[in-house]
């Protein structure tokens, strides 16, 4: 994928040289090397710059002092691209909920979670959300607009620097469906990986699925981690809890899921909400267990956490481990995720821009 021109030559009758400056944040070594030579600056100057926007989180150019005052001077307002904290929230189990205010004024949500081997951080990919599942907070406040790679970059280093420890994860799971922005959301999972340094196997885009975006993100051959929302065994009960999904039948999904593994050799999550009486009764399971057959695969299942919106209820235990005995089973691979962050509204589902 090409990327974008750094600058564009706009007219002003206020200035000889008014330029409109995409931030530079997400950019590669060699773009911000090329953009520094087309201000008349020798090469060494790009490395120079991306150790400043990567390592010490630079925010104004105007702060790099080892750039000579007239550079300085002459980029100090291009923007990097970096964010302000608008509010910063910490959970008893030390999991930190962040609503960052971007350029525009718009607010979005990022969540740092810690643990003792690693911080992961999960990262939003729209303001809002267009797919309106029913059981998540996210969707309930409506959607504005895509992310823009740097405001995607910016929040693994938002996190990195409030932790004060490198970001080791990175998972598209916040705000927004990442394959509706799969263009800024490419762009962002090349800089994570080239540019801060994160390997694309902790690199983990989570979908609702849509039609087609699967297959173009498998021709990008990266090895990151694909997690697919289910949340049911049939199309009938997914199109009630995710209304989006009612153009895209499930078996569509699927195989367009198989093909992915075909192309890339990765395995497909699949992310399986239990909701108390709705989706986590034995005989369900054993309907996933029949679909998924064969399918190299793991199953990721998520004990609802509560929203005030809906009246969905978080199973027991006993539901929780009848429904995963029976994945067992038919030998189905598993893990059962209780969701960090509950109480500060950080955990999976919850994550909403509530306090403007």
């Amino acid at each position: 994928m090409s990327a974008t021109p750094l600058v564009s030559q706009v007219n002003s009758p206020n200035s000889e040289k008014s330029e409109l400056i995409r931030p530079l944040l997400g950019a590669s070594v060699v773009e911000l090397t090329a953009w520094l030579q087309q201000q008349g600056q020798p090469a060494y100057r790009g490395k120079q710059l991306h150790d400043w926007i990567y390592d010490k989180g630079v925010r104004s150019l105007g702060d790099i002092s080892v750039f000579p005052k007239s550079l300085r001077d002459k980029v100090a307002d291009v923007p990097i691209g970096r964010s302000s904290l608008h509010y910063r929230v910490v959970a008893p189990d030390d999991t930190v909920k962040y609503l960052l205010k971007l350029a525009d004024g718009e607010i979005i949500e990022t969540v740092g979670i810690p643990n003792k081997k690693r911080l992961t951080v999960c990262v939003s990919t729209q303001v809002g959300c267009p797919m309106d599942c029913d059981f998540c907070a996210t969707g309930k406040g409506g959607y504005k607009r895509n992310l823009s790679r740097a405001e995607i970059v910016d929040q693994v280093l938002t996190v990195q620097e409030d932790f004060q420890q490198r970001v080791s994860n990175v998972v598209f799971m916040g705000l927004g469906e990442p394959l509706l922005n799969t263009e800024n959301v490419i762009l962002a999972l090349k800089a994570l990986n080239q540019d801060v340094g994160i390997g694309q196997r902790s690199l983990t885009i989570s979908t609702v699925g849509i039609r087609d975006r699967i297959h173009q993100l498998a021709q990008h051959h990266l090895q990151i981690t694909l997690a697919v929302s289910l949340h049911a065994p049939n199309q009938a009960l997914r199109e009630q809890l995710i209304p989006s999904a009612k153009p895209y039948p499930i078996e569509d999904l699927l195989n367009e899921c198989r093909e992915y593994v075909e192309i890339t050799g990765r395995r497909v999550t699949f992310e399986y909400i239990l909701l108390a009486g709705v989706n986590d009764l034995p005989e369900q399971a054993l309907e996933l267990s029949k679909r998924l057959r064969g399918f190299q695969s793991h199953v990721n299942l998520i004990p609802y956490n509560p929203i005030q919106e809906v009246d969905y209820k978080r199973p027991n235990r006993d539901r929780i481990q009848a429904f995963v005995h029976v994945l067992q089973q038919q030998n189905i691979t598993l893990s059962l995720r209780y969701s960090r962050g509950l109480e500060a509204d950080a955990a999976c589902g919850q994550l909403r821009t509530s306090k403007r």
